[in-house]
């Protein structure tokens, strides 16, 4: 019951990460627009219809290659294009077609925005087009380059300051920072908030994977570390139903950083992680948890820190030999990634799987508003067909494997990338629902390299190994942005790129080995063993535990390890 609380409480908060990761697939939206006119209009010219005004033309708007021509109140006569304006020199006649002379301006009067969609958003507010475009793009990739350091940062200070602290102050910084982006007075101040945002909600998401992993039990542990990403995902969908709803962009961010403010006035109750109090020797504290946690679950005989230590000491100090003492204390680096052929193929390979997930899930995700029809309901449904596949992620690494759970569903996404370039543009439900597949294919792949890491390197290793990942992920996700903007250069250009390289991580992960049901690694020779291969990492290794230390090393001080999207 304590750890169910705990928990729900808990991942309740990572919705808003998917919320904030996401927030501008319609903050930044980029209407239909033309260059703003020196008066007052009379009349409104767009091909073969005439209107009284701009405003109704734009339900007429197929291209952006398009003009508009209007006559202004005086007589004069002008052309409005996207980027740039000309003033006919004979306005005799009010025609769409023109041979004469004209005189070019820029768009010094501002832009006239088509607002049937979206009353305002930050694009529209500080007129991020033509030659302030790349601003525009440069939103989402300085978000989720604060993702990255963000999690750096907070998973460090999780470590030396408690995991409670980071969640009280992320939780609240969510909060502050998501309702301040609202109200930013112009385009710098409203990066640096959501820069700070970023990395808030980054904080979060790592700590919480952690914190949740350190009170759920060995039984329930993988499962209940992948769901945290389901919450993820319903954070997605909750993004597009806000959308719906709310058309003004600051309205509509307040609306969303609200959405999980009752885990802000509850935050403060969660306790510390026995876990990290015992690592600081803090005994009595940990007591005080676990009477805590006792007490809820109604267990009569709780268990006593002093048994528990005294427990794990004596098998620590039965299972070392002499080398160990010296061999232990060596400071491992991210070269240890590499110390032989066949490790360091394995980290090439992780690595690029790292890479490849994080680019395909949010490549799927942010171009779901551009494949046609309901932009709202793709965004819904691209979020919503992420929670069986965690499921399915979940059944396929405890019956198939890791490995041939992963390599099947690495081979979909690059089938169904190729699949969507032969679907017809008009077919728009068809994409719609290729692209789900993708998502699902590419959202299982991601779930999964997880766990299998954190499997595959020896517990020497084992942080460094999922924590360079976890880099390679992030990297992924700040590529990720701009891969979509490759849509301008060739529509599929973007799944080209996440095809092939998913392809590519599927052929090379052949070369992995498997890891279900095998214990876990202890030193870099067993790791290489366990490919096969008898070559030694390093001239001088530490033995394993005995399997009864080893077995209760790892149920009493199991480690958990700090990821994030």
């Amino acid at each position: 019951r304590f750890q169910a609380c705990v928990y729900f409480a808990s991942v309740f908060q990572a919705m808003s990460c998917g919320i904030h990761y996401l927030a501008s697939v319609f903050m930044a939206v980029t209407p239909n627009f033309v260059c703003g006119i020196p008066g007052n209009v009379s009349s409104v010219l767009f091909y073969n219809s005439s209107e009284s005004s701009i405003e109704d033309i734009w339900t007429l708007w197929t291209s952006t290659e398009n003009y508009i021509v209007v006559q202004l109140e005086n007589g004069e006569i002008w052309e409005l294009n996207q980027c740039s304006r000309s003033k006919r020199e004979v306005s005799l006649n009010l025609a769409y077609e023109y041979k004469g002379n004209k005189s070019i301006f820029s768009c010094s009067d501002g832009f006239l925005y088509d607002d049937t969609k979206w009353k305002s958003t930050v694009v529209t507010q500080w007129d991020l087009v033509c030659d302030r475009e790349w601003l525009a793009k440069l939103i989402q990739p300085t978000f989720m380059l604060g993702v990255l350091i963000g999690a750096v940062i907070f998973g460090d200070v999780a470590d030396r300051l408690g995991r409670r602290r980071v969640i009280w102050f992320t939780s609240a910084g969510q909060f502050v920072f998501g309702i301040a982006v609202a109200f930013t007075f112009d385009y710098y101040s409203f990066m640096i908030v959501r820069f700070l945002l970023a990395m808030v909600s980054s904080g979060y998401l790592v700590v919480a994977f952690v914190y949740v992993t350190e009170f759920v039990g060995i039984k329930a542990r993988t499962w209940a570390s992948m769901h945290v990403h389901a919450f993820f995902a319903m954070g997605i969908m909750v993004v597009a139903l806000v959308g719906f709803l709310v058309r003004t962009w600051w309205v509509y961010q307040i609306f969303l950083s609200i959405a999980t403010l009752p885990f802000v006035l509850c935050c403060w109750m969660l306790p510390e992680t026995p876990f990290w109090l015992l690592s600081e020797e803090r005994y009595e504290d940990a007591q005080k948890v676990i009477n805590m946690m006792a007490r809820w679950n109604k267990v009569s005989t709780p268990c006593k820190v002093s048994e528990l230590c005294s427990v794990q000491q004596d098998d620590l100090v039965s299972g070392r030999t002499g080398d160990n003492d010296t061999s232990s204390t060596k400071k491992h680096n991210i070269l240890d990634l590499f110390c032989n052929w066949h490790i360091a193929r394995r980290t090439i390979t992780v690595w690029l799987i790292w890479f490849t997930g994080s680019l395909g899930y949010y490549v799927f995700s942010l171009s779901s508003v551009s494949l046609g029809g309901n932009e709202y309901l793709n965004l819904f449904l691209i979020g919503a067909v992420e929670l069986p596949c965690y499921v399915v992620a979940c059944i396929g690494m405890d019956k198939l494997g890791r490995r041939n759970t992963l390599i099947p569903f690495l081979i979909l996404s690059a089938m169904i990338c190729v699949l969507i370039m032969f679907i017809p543009q008009d077919f728009s439900i068809l994409i719609i629902l290729a692209n789900m597949a993708g998502k699902f294919s590419i959202g299982v792949a991601f779930g999964l390299i997880y766990l299998y890491t954190a499997e595959l390197y020896p517990t020497i290793v084992r942080s460094l190994a999922v924590g360079s990942g976890s880099m390679m992920c992030r990297a992924g996700s700040v590529v990720a942005p701009f891969c979509v903007y490759l849509r301008s250069v060739w529509i599929f250009m973007p799944l080209l790129l996440v095809g092939i390289m998913a392809l590519l991580s599927a052929i090379l992960t052949i070369m992995l080995p498997e890891t279900l049901g095998k214990p876990l690694t202890n030193t870099l020779v067993e790791a290489t063993e366990m490919g096969r291969n008898k070559k030694s990492c390093s001239g001088k290794t530490p033995p394993a535990h005995s399997g009864a230390a080893l077995e209760k090393i790892e149920m009493f001080g199991q480690e958990t390890v700090s990821t994030e999207k």
